[in-house]
């Protein structure tokens, strides 16, 4: 089995039981949160990923981690298991793959918008008014800044890419010229 589709199993076995302690939303964060704390610490994801490091020297290190961090006893447990079955390396493929079940769940759809420079409040509320409009489910914005746009805004939802900068038009624009 790859490490996607196990990533994929453990994330849909958390999402269950998430559904059934109405803890959805808040496992989501807390795995996202132990995620970017392994991808930002080498040396605790190397020892809790060590084939030398007995299990039980993993699980008190993980155990302390989760008290630093004031994680729930479901996500204490949760991560205790990927311990023991050696799949706490995969924690940042689990947290994306719940982060997409939660939000398939919750009706859900993310998307990135970026744009030049800093939109209002009022405009960002617009556009996102117009995502939920055109996908009838609730949009959650991620905003990003790229100079390089010049103008214009490009938003990725879905997997898709609506790109209306002015860089881009500027490109079309030159293609079409180069071509006759």
């Amino acid at each position: 089995m790859s490490n996607s589709a196990i990533a994929i199993r453990y994330a849909k076995a958390l999402l269950s039981i998430g559904k059934e302690v109405g803890q959805v939303e808040p496992y989501a964060e807390e795995l996202s949160s132990v995620a970017a704390v392994m991808s930002k610490q080498d040396l605790l994801r190397l020892l809790l990923d060590s084939p030398t490091l007995p299990v039980e020297k993993k699980s008190a290190i993980m155990n302390d981690v989760v008290d630093l961090m004031k994680l729930s006893e479901g996500m204490k447990d949760f991560l205790g298991l990927l311990v023991v079955k050696g799949r706490i390396a995969q924690v940042p493929q689990i947290s994306e793959n719940y982060r997409r079940f939660a939000d398939e769940l919750s009706g859900i759809v993310r998307a990135t918008l970026t744009s030049a420079h800093s939109l209002s409040d009022q405009t960002n509320e617009a556009i996102r008014a117009g995502l939920e409009k055109q996908t009838g489910k609730k949009v959650v914005l991620n905003l990003a800044v790229d100079q390089s746009l010049i103008g214009g805004v490009k938003a990725e939802m879905g997997g898709k890419l609506f790109d209306g900068s002015v860089k881009t038009q500027l490109k079309q624009i030159a293609d079409t010229l180069a071509k006759g």
